[in-house]
């Protein structure tokens, strides 16, 4: 059995092929042991990169794309998430929602787990031929926080993950008013990224992980991994299994987890979205933060 360590920026549902292939054992039947460890603050993965602790680091494309050309080489093998699993709450519900109605509001964009809840919705606004500025986006806070202060009252629009917009619609103290999955198109959210240095030594193991990885997901847009209740029981025993199924269900639905192999029309729109930003320097093109050995040798494509 080989060991595969993995440095997680989350613990979110959206990571759930993951977790299923640990516990249902398809790590181990291709003779993996694949350990991991969620890191609060999220930056503790870099350290565990640089140190050797960990192999992999999983969490946002934008990490290796702000650090291409300044200093740190991370290179992204694999994605676990094609879409972005985040929606937009309201206080009450609004019909015919489009984007031009956060223009002059207030928006809750949690970023203490990283820029993107804001920087992609500012993107997808962009696209739309909108001017995202005209909007007042309050960043930098936890997602527990700007929760709390939503249903007391700040804000008028919070952009959150599924798990919370489902408790939050559930509790009528917010209404679902977009999904950026459904309506956002395709965005590599999460990924696994490695140091370059290590790639050439890492691929034999790289291989049957993406493979566990996609056959995970498979299994979660089929329905085969079956009655999800003790996974969610035993990674998230303070939550409600009925939410967690229910955004599962939308997760499985909505080409989240369509596949591991990373593409280059979504990888360089997400790239494109931060440098128009500001968060990097110069252009960042695919084939400079992107190893596609193992996806090819493992065979992988989209579903």
């Amino acid at each position: 059995m080989e060991t595969l360590a993995i440095s997680a920026t989350a613990h979110g549902v959206n990571y759930l092929p993951e977790y299923l292939a640990r516990e249902h054992g398809i790590f181990a039947r291709n003779g993996l042991d694949v350990p991991y460890r969620p890191r609060n603050p999220w930056d503790g993965v870099m350290h565990d990169l640089a140190d050797g602790s960990a192999d992999l680091a999983l969490g946002g494309l934008w990490v290796p794309a702000m650090y291409a050309g300044n200093g740190r080489d991370f290179v992204a093998v694999a994605q676990l998430n094609d879409r972005f699993p985040m929606a937009i709450v309201t206080r009450e519900p609004v019909e015919g929602f489009t984007l031009a109605w956060l223009l002059g509001k207030t928006v809750l964009a949690p970023g203490q787990g990283g820029g993107a809840p804001g920087e992609f919705t500012r993107g997808l606004m962009r696209e739309a031929g909108l001017a995202p500025y005209d909007a007042r986006f309050v960043h930098d806070l936890s997602m527990q926080m700007f929760r709390e202060l939503f249903v007391a009252g700040l804000g008028d629009a919070f952009v959150t993950d599924l798990g919370t917009a489902t408790e939050l619609e559930r509790a009528g103290t917010g209404h679902i008013v977009f999904r950026h999955a459904e309506s956002g198109g395709r965005m590599p959210n999460s990924v696994y990224y490695a140091l370059r240095e290590r790639l050439d030594e890492l691929q034999p193991r790289l291989v049957p992980f993406v493979r566990s990885i996609d056959e995970a997901m498979r299994q979660l847009r089929t329905g085969a991994a079956g009655d999800l209740t003790p996974l969610f029981e035993k990674e998230w025993p303070e939550a409600d299994p009925g939410v967690l199924s229910e955004v599962a269900a939308q997760i499985a639905a909505n080409g989240t987890w369509a596949g591991v192999r990373l593409d280059p029309g979504p990888v360089e729109r997400w790239t494109s979205i931060l440098h128009t930003a500001g968060l990097t320097v110069s252009p960042v093109k695919f084939e400079s933060i992107v190893d596609t050995r193992a996806l090819d040798a493992a065979g992988e494509t989209q579903a």
